[in-house]
């Protein structure tokens, strides 16, 4: 092993604000801010994620190759109807595609993300 994760990164326009949405989204904490820099996480010392002013930020267009998507998290979630109607009022937006086993949503600044859960039967 070289090291150990210690963040992810988003680049966005306004960091607080797309800090709150995920941290709804994950249930995490705020565990700090500093000017264009918010970090959310379980724990200061655990890794977090992190969402970074970027100025002039442009968003990425799913599922266009031409503007790709700059990351994309899955959320592990146990009611898919549940979770939709609680993301969309946080304000994602339902992006095409999806499955059997996930819905495709961007985040308030167009990131994609997708809702996963375990379908049984």
């Amino acid at each position: 092993m070289i090291g150990r994760w210690h963040g992810l990164i988003i680049d966005c326009p306004d960091p607080g604000a797309l800090a709150g949405f995920y941290q709804e989204l994950l249930g995490m904490q705020r565990v700090y801010e500093e000017g264009d820099w918010v970090v959310i996480g379980d724990a200061p010392d655990r890794p977090g994620v992190a969402f970074q002013r970027v100025a002039d930020f442009t968003p990425p267009r799913w599922p266009d190759p031409a503007h790709p998507q700059q990351l994309h998290l899955d959320v592990r979630v146990d009611d898919i109807e549940q979770a939709e109607a609680q993301v969309l009022a946080l304000g994602a937006t339902p992006l095409p595609g999806g499955g059997k086993t996930f819905r495709v949503y961007a985040d308030p600044v167009g990131h994609p993300f997708c809702l996963v859960w375990q379908v049984t039967g």
